[in-house]
């Protein structure tokens, strides 16, 4: 068991100021104006307690999701989602990838939970495989994916989610799925499972507005789980009004008539993102997966206080577990901001 030590993540621009931040994976478009609208017309409203049950924001999800109000619980961020479903279950075993979010295995400490890691190897560009089937055992209580991964950007396939889901149903074990960065793939549909939450009750997905509408600093993030009784006990570990009357506002706004929002987006993040990748391919740095709105490579080590020298944050990837020095993970952000990291990546 690791000690309770500090975790470090990206986006400290609080220790780094006057930096550029790719360390943080937020949509390059920037806030829509109606969420920035909304937060600042909510601040007439702090002087009322939130919406205990997130009514409107409930809704507004389930337009969204086509999924039943019933079957949403919202959080103050995705994190605190993983936080309340290990606390419900209070699992003695998990399984999680490595590398992967650290959030999970955080939580996982918090009830002395045994960790199974899934180690992804760099020779199969670190992608899970169907060995990780033999990973979930009748001693596994939960099991951590997330699709996309992060830091990696691999995808799994849904036909692979689901031989997880399979094995977890049968060992009745809880398959905690992190979509949050799922929006940003070129075809959402293709991985996402929300339409397996009634055939498979031990399901728990979770999804943020952090990074697909661009506001980390609101903190809001949401849960699709067909299981009442998990439901319950999610919303039983969590503190009431824990949604500010400002985040519900936020998210109601991002939802309304988002699509061609999240079309730009797309197209915003393929065109930039596989130029990018293009360019540092020709000068000998090696890209995994990146199939969202962030690359992850390799290159030289040091590179982390080098570029924080020439005013730029990126992701030091050293710390996740299953990781050594020299990789790295750099957000896609706006097309001058591009050009200025990739020529400066060029120059070394």
């Amino acid at each position: 068991m690791k000690e309770y030590t500090e975790t470090v993540h990206g986006g400290d621009i609080y220790r780094n100021p006057s930096v550029t931040d790719y360390s943080v994976n937020s949509n390059p478009l920037g806030a829509p104006e109606g969420v920035r609208m909304a937060v600042r017309e909510s601040a007439d409203r702090i002087m009322h307690y939130p919406d205990v049950r997130c009514d409107r924001l409930r809704e507004a999800i389930s337009g969204y999701e086509g999924i039943e109000k019933e079957k949403i619980l919202c959080g103050n961020g995705a994190a605190e989602l993983f936080f309340a479903v290990v606390m419900a279950v209070r699992p003695k075993k998990a399984v999680i990838t490595a590398p992967s979010f650290s959030e999970y295995e955080r939580a996982l400490r918090t009830v002395d939970a045994e960790t199974d890691y899934y180690r992804l190897k760099e020779e199969n560009e670190f992608r899970i495989g169907e060995d990780i089937l033999e990973k979930i055992t009748e001693e596994t209580d939960m099991v951590f994916l997330c699709n996309p991964n992060n830091p990696t950007g691999q995808t799994t396939e849904k036909k692979l989610l689901i031989k997880v889901m399979k094995a977890c149903k049968q060992c009745r074990a809880v398959l905690v799925l992190d979509e949050c960065f799922i929006d940003f793939l070129d075809d959402p549909g293709r991985y996402e499972c929300r339409d397996l939450i009634a055939e498979y009750p031990e399901l728990v997905i979770i999804k943020a507005f952090t990074k697909i509408f661009c506001m980390p600093g609101v903190r809001l993030g949401y849960a699709l789980c067909g299981n009442e009784m998990l439901r319950m006990k999610m919303r039983a570990m969590l503190q009431p009004w824990n949604v500010s009357v400002m985040a519900q506002e936020a998210g109601v706004a991002a939802l309304t008539d988002c699509g061609q929002y999240l079309k730009d987006t797309r197209e915003f993040i393929r065109t930039q993102k596989q130029w990018m990748i293009e360019r540092m391919e020709m000068h000998g740095y090696q890209v995994y997966g990146s199939e969202a709105n962030y690359i992850f490579f390799h290159g030289k080590k040091g590179l982390y206080e080098k570029a924080l020298h020439e005013g730029l944050l990126i992701r030091d990837c050293q710390n996740y577990e299953g990781l050594e020095e020299g990789y790295y993970r750099v957000a896609v952000r706006t097309e001058e901001e591009n050009e200025r990291l990739i020529t400066w990546l060029e120059r070394l």
